[in-house]
């Protein structure tokens, strides 16, 4: 009865809303107390002087319910007296908090939510002396619905509950002190149904009735941890136990391992498990660092808004990524073993040791994301781990180019910026920039000193003066530490001009210039900006490698004679773009791109995009980029091969007239339908993952009638239309490709079959795929079919945003699909994940004209307060149309020069 009355309370608090937040509008109208302390609320990180030890958390949580309730006892140290206390609380309904002194006094006291996002305050009867206390708080909150915070779902008519901690959303149903940097441990018990599941980050010590069909399980005390790294998830749960990871040289206890999903779901965890206990000895060895945790639990979420999120032993991830079953598709396997070796390198990188603010999360994410492809090329030796590394950080590139782009690390001073970090210069720059390191330094070198960090620093907090402190002590290589800084804490990604000088008498000579990367169009000011840049080249001889640290270097080439070929980016490990003074340097290049033992992929790879670069910098002319296109579609690796297929689109989609359309049609023939030959019934993973990217292509962006009738056929078979479903009609990397086909050319009566299939078929990943490939419809009638969809619960929140990104990116409709979002757009912030709600500027991206860019300005300064941290992806997202503006010229040039091609 009491937390019934206490979730009513809850929501006629957020019904009653206003100026302030929900606990502080309730009280009753603003007061100048009430305005004095508004101006007090942190924005950012809490004042300083509060410091948590230990929580003693104790909840009843019941799926079948709409929220929660209980209890925190938060032991904390205060540096001084206080009467009152900045802590985090959002949406909860405080029945009674009090303070209990060293001296056994309990002091009165009252909470309230007072700013965005959650920032609260304890104000107490009496003043606090300084030195320990317990606060004691009594609370109740509603369960989430867009899986945010402590969030329920629905499958298949079972309720589940979880907890989507990270960044922020702790605070949504923990009372406390949700900073990255404030760890204490955690004591946590957990009132739920008889019968199901409690996942914690601890091993469940004891289980025991609480009356009313209600167990109490509680967990084992953690070792100390930020509250963002919290599990808490309570259903109808598969189990399965695995045998414990035996101790090793380097562990000396037994680990209990068990995969979790939903009911039903558990035996398509096996993959996952299976290659987990191998791929964490590796991290153990690489590391010479324990595991460390009394037990890792790998968690399938029924739903969940990111990939995965690398709760303390209970990694979470989305189902789609890991329920792969035993024999997954090339795709699906590369997307899970990436996934999980990120993950588990965060235990070291994030969890033992962990950033003190969000301005440092690429000490955590940064190093996870370069571990992956290290670790998985031990796993894998030929799996070609390094080649998709190394894509991922060229890839960062192109965000880096923006004059709107952030540093690695940057100041975070509101909380509503804290999402705005996660994004690809923390990921995968970082990724570039680690890898870069530790190749010109050497691993000898690099990866000992990374150890003595995570030493140093486990159980605790470091920022990044402590990481370059540690490295530079450890390695003596004062140019390391000076490497990190430049490309951590600028923004930017430079470009070096390579020109030979072959004329003087003392021998060849390569003149070396760095600037900062800017296209055509770009607002970028501070393209002189510096960077301590490992440079090395290849003319043939053996491979010259210098530190770069001014503006401009001359190097002496060993060659007596001037070189046939320069290759400024020897070894591909370098994170800077660069061009060269002459053709001749570039075609002689292009030459080697089939040629592994001339050009290795991660060099080849480096090459196009360099290319890609200069043409888009007004440099590189239409005929050598199509030459660069023809170059790589001979290569041996995959990632090589289709690295222009994303560039060929986004052109063909923005700059192309009809007869470039078709000429690319004809370039695609030409260049890909040998290699998709070739590849047809392969055995081999990566030759089928080639097979799929390039039948794809074909299909949607070259529209080969015939490849289109493949996928579409292919789809009609697997989902049964027209005729008995064949269920091995269609391969999981195919789902969203031959879908979209399908929704394209077989007309309404396939969409209104694939709405009804998708809710009988048990497939997350058909799920999301079918989402999006709904939102390619190309016929006008269907649109108010597909709106409605968007907005019903026949979707999940995340569904429902790949919907409207495919619908945004689809030029048949795109009009039409964004005058329904900017008259519908407050229902679609509703719609999606609530941590994506700041994303909603990209879904403009794919637009290249002023009329459109100045509607996206408008848009959001009409709804700016219904998606806080959202100027970032508006800035973004305008300066990319403004620059797909400014390249039109040339991208038309290219496409007349595709259709000269074609016509010879």
């Amino acid at each position: 009865m009491l937390r019934a009355l206490a979730l009513l309370l809850l929501l006629d608090m957020v019904l009653c809303a206003s100026a302030l937040p929900a606990a502080a509008a309730a009280a009753g109208p603003a007061t100048a107390a009430d305005d004095a302390l508004l101006a007090e609320a942190p924005r950012g990180r809490l004042p300083a002087g509060v410091t948590p030890r230990a929580y003693r958390l104790d909840l009843t949580v019941d799926p079948r319910q709409s929220g929660f309730g209980g209890n925190v006892a938060i032991d904390v140290e205060l540096a001084a007296p206080a009467d009152r206390i900045w802590l985090h609380g959002q949406d909860l309904v405080v029945n009674e908090l009090t303070a209990v002194t060293a001296a056994g006094n309990t002091v009165r006291g009252s909470y309230r939510e007072m700013a965005e996002p959650g920032v609260s305050v304890a104000l107490f009867e009496e003043t606090l002396p300084a030195g320990k206390a317990t606060l004691r708080i009594a609370y109740a909150g509603a369960f989430d619905r867009n899986l945010a915070g402590l969030f329920k779902v629905e499958e298949q008519g079972r309720p589940y509950v979880l907890a989507k901690s990270e960044s922020i959303q702790a605070r949504s149903y923990l009372p406390g002190f949700d900073e990255p940097g404030l760890k204490a441990t955690f004591d946590i018990s957990l009132t739920i149904p008889r019968g199901f599941e409690a996942i914690g980050n601890e091993p469940v010590v004891a289980r025991e009735p609480a009356g009313d069909g209600m167990e109490r399980v509680r967990f084992a005390t953690t070792r100390p941890m930020p509250t963002y790294l919290l599990s808490l998830a309570v259903g109808p749960f598969d189990i399965v136990e695995r045998p414990p990871l035996a101790a090793n040289p380097v562990r000396k206890d037994a680990v209990p391992l068990r995969g979790v999903s939903r009911a039903g779901r558990g035996g398509a965890m096996n993959y996952v498990l299976d290659v987990t206990p191998r791929m964490l000895e590796i991290f153990e060895e690489q590391l010479r660092r324990p595991y460390p945790f009394r037990k890792l639990d790998i968690v399938a979420a029924p739903q969940w808004p990111s990939g995965a999120t690398e709760l303390s032993a209970a990694i979470t991830y989305r189902e789609q990524r890991i329920l792969v079953g035993d024999h997954p598709a090339p795709g699906a396997r590369l997307s899970l073993l990436g996934v999980h070796a990120h993950e588990l390198a965060h235990m070291w990188f994030g969890n033992l040791v962990t950033p003190p603010w969000w301005d440092d999360l690429w000490l955590k994410e940064g190093f996870a994301t370069w571990a992956t492809p290290l670790v998985l090329t031990i796993l894998e030796p030929e799996g070609g781990h390094d080649l998709n590394g190394a894509a991922r950080a060229i890839r960062a590139m192109r965000l880096d180019s923006l004059a709107s782009t952030r540093a690695i690390r940057e100041p975070i001073e509101d909380n509503n910026d804290i999402r705005n970090a996660y994004d690809a210069i923390t990921y995968a720059k970082s990724l570039g920039v680690i890898h870069m390191v530790d190749q010109y330094f050497g691993p000898d070198r690099f990866r000992p000193a990374l150890g003595r960090y995570v030493a140093s620093y486990a159980d605790g907090v470091a920022d990044s003066a402590d990481f370059y402190r540690v490295i530079g002590e450890e390695t003596g290589e004062p140019g390391l530490t000076e490497t990190f800084r430049s490309f951590v804490e600028q923004t930017g990604v430079p470009v070096i001009d390579a020109r030979v000088e072959c004329t003087g008498g003392e021998g060849p000579v390569v003149h070396l210039r760095q600037s900062r990367y800017r296209p055509l169009g770009s607002r970028i000011d501070d393209a002189d900006k510096l960077w301590t840049i490992p440079v090395c080249l290849d003319s043939g001889g053996p491979r010259q490698c210098l530190l770069m640290q001014g503006r401009k270097e001359t190097v002496a080439l060993e060659a007596a004679t001037c070189p046939e070929r320069l290759l400024p980016n020897a070894g591909g490990s370098g994170y800077y773009r660069w061009t060269l003074d002459s053709e001749y340097w570039w075609n002689e290049l292009l030459d080697d791109l089939d040629d592994p033992a001339a050009l290795t992929g991660v060099e080849a790879m480096s090459l196009i995009d360099s290319a890609f670069a200069a043409f888009e910098a007004g440099g590189l002319e239409p005929p050598m980029l199509l030459n660069v296109v023809g170059g790589s579609s001979a290569a041996g690796e995959r990632q090589v091969l289709t690295m222009p297929l994303p560039y060929l689109a986004d052109y063909r989609n923005a700059y192309f007239d009809q007869r470039a359309r078709e000429a690319i049609a004809i370039l695609g023939r030409r260049l890909y339908q040998p290699v998709l030959d070739r590849t047809a019934g392969s055995d081999d993973p990566e030759e089928q993952l080639l097979h799929s990217e390039l039948l794809a292509f074909l299909a949607r962006v070259a529209e080969d009638p015939a490849a289109r009738r493949r996928l579409a056929g292919m789809a009609h078979a697997f989902t049964g239309f027209g005729a008995k479903r064949e269920t091995g009609a269609l391969p999981s990397d195919l789902y969203e490709a031959a879908l979209a086909v399908a929704v394209q050319d077989s007309g309404a009566a396939f969409v209104d079959h694939l709405v009804d299939f998708r809710q009988q078929l048990d497939d997350p990943l058909f799920e999301a795929a079918s989402a999006t490939a709904l939102g390619t419809i190309r016929d006008a009638a269907l649109l108010d079919r597909v709106h409605d969809l968007a907005l019903s619960e026949a979707l999940g929140p995340r569904e429902t945003f790949g919907l409207i990104t495919a619908a945004l990116a689809e030029p048949a409709l795109r009009d039409a699909h964004w005058r329904w979002l900017r008259d519908n757009f407050s229902a679609v912030v509703k719609a999606i994940p609530g941590q994506w709600r700041r994303r909603t500027p990209r879904f403009a991206a794919p637009f290249c004209s002023e009329r459109r860019l100045g509607e996206l300005r408008a848009l959001f300064a009409t709804h700016a307060d219904r998606v806080p941290g959202y100027e970032r992806a508006l800035a973004q997202s305008e300066e990319s149309i403004a620059l797909c503006i400014a390249l039109a010229p040339r991208g038309k040039a290219f496409g007349e020069a595709i259709a000269a091609w074609a016509g010879n």
